[in-house]
Protein backbone atom coordinates (compact mmCIF):
# COMPACT_ATOMS: atom_id res chain seq x y z
CA UNK A 1 0.00 0.00 0.00
CA UNK A 2 1.69 3.74 -0.69
CA UNK A 3 2.21 6.12 1.12
CA UNK A 4 2.56 8.74 -1.30
CA UNK A 5 0.89 12.19 -1.33
CA UNK A 6 -1.86 10.74 -3.85
CA UNK A 7 -4.90 11.21 -2.37
CA UNK A 8 -6.42 8.49 -3.77
CA UNK A 9 -3.51 5.99 -2.17
CA UNK A 10 -5.15 3.09 -0.81
CA UNK A 11 -3.88 2.52 2.35
CA UNK A 12 -6.87 -0.70 3.29
CA UNK A 13 -9.22 -2.56 0.86
CA UNK A 14 -12.24 -4.18 1.94
CA UNK A 15 -14.63 -6.38 -0.18
CA UNK A 16 -18.04 -6.11 1.28
CA UNK A 17 -19.70 -9.04 -1.39
CA UNK A 18 -23.09 -8.74 -1.71
CA UNK A 19 -23.56 -7.30 2.27
CA UNK A 20 -26.61 -5.13 2.14
CA UNK A 21 -26.60 -1.59 3.73
CA UNK A 22 -27.18 -2.53 7.57
CA UNK A 23 -24.64 -4.72 7.83
CA UNK A 24 -22.29 -2.75 5.33
CA UNK A 25 -22.47 0.54 7.03
CA UNK A 26 -22.00 -1.47 10.73
CA UNK A 27 -18.88 -2.73 9.27
CA UNK A 28 -17.76 0.21 7.04
CA UNK A 29 -18.48 2.31 10.33
CA UNK A 30 -15.64 -0.05 12.53
CA UNK A 31 -13.31 -0.35 9.50
CA UNK A 32 -12.85 3.93 9.11
CA UNK A 33 -12.31 3.90 12.68
CA UNK A 34 -9.34 1.86 12.27
CA UNK A 35 -7.97 4.10 9.47
CA UNK A 36 -5.69 7.03 10.23
CA UNK A 37 -7.00 10.71 9.81
CA UNK A 38 -6.52 11.27 5.99
CA UNK A 39 -6.82 7.24 5.14
CA UNK A 40 -8.28 5.76 2.00
CA UNK A 41 -10.14 2.30 2.51
CA UNK A 42 -10.72 1.07 -0.79
CA UNK A 43 -14.00 -0.64 -0.89
CA UNK A 44 -16.15 -3.11 -2.98
CA UNK A 45 -20.08 -3.07 -2.50
CA UNK A 46 -21.70 -5.41 -5.08
CA UNK A 47 -25.41 -4.24 -3.42
CA UNK A 48 -27.03 -2.60 -6.09
CA UNK A 49 -28.39 -0.45 -3.40
CA UNK A 50 -24.54 0.27 -2.39
CA UNK A 51 -24.29 3.37 -5.49
CA UNK A 52 -27.32 5.46 -3.19
CA UNK A 53 -25.96 4.22 0.11
CA UNK A 54 -22.12 5.00 -0.01
CA UNK A 55 -22.45 8.49 -0.93
CA UNK A 56 -25.26 8.93 1.44
CA UNK A 57 -23.31 7.71 4.31
CA UNK A 58 -20.59 9.48 3.36
CA UNK A 59 -22.46 12.55 3.22
CA UNK A 60 -23.97 11.65 6.83
CA UNK A 61 -20.62 10.80 8.44
CA UNK A 62 -17.89 13.60 7.29
CA UNK A 63 -15.42 10.43 5.23
CA UNK A 64 -14.78 11.82 1.91
CA UNK A 65 -16.02 9.70 -1.23
CA UNK A 66 -12.68 10.20 -3.51
CA UNK A 67 -14.00 8.28 -6.08
CA UNK A 68 -17.34 5.77 -6.95
CA UNK A 69 -17.72 3.14 -9.90
CA UNK A 70 -19.62 0.79 -8.51
CA UNK A 71 -18.71 -2.03 -7.40
CA UNK A 72 -15.63 0.09 -6.47
CA UNK A 73 -15.30 2.92 -3.92
CA UNK A 74 -12.45 4.94 -2.46
CA UNK A 75 -13.43 6.32 1.08
CA UNK A 76 -10.98 9.13 2.65
CA UNK A 77 -11.41 9.02 6.75
CA UNK A 78 -12.28 12.11 8.24
CA UNK A 79 -9.49 14.22 9.69
CA UNK A 80 -11.31 14.05 13.02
Amino acid sequence: MSSSGDPRAVQSSWDAGDMGCGELVIELRARMRELAPGAVLRLVARDPGAVEDIPAWCGLTGHALVDAAHPVYLIRRKEN
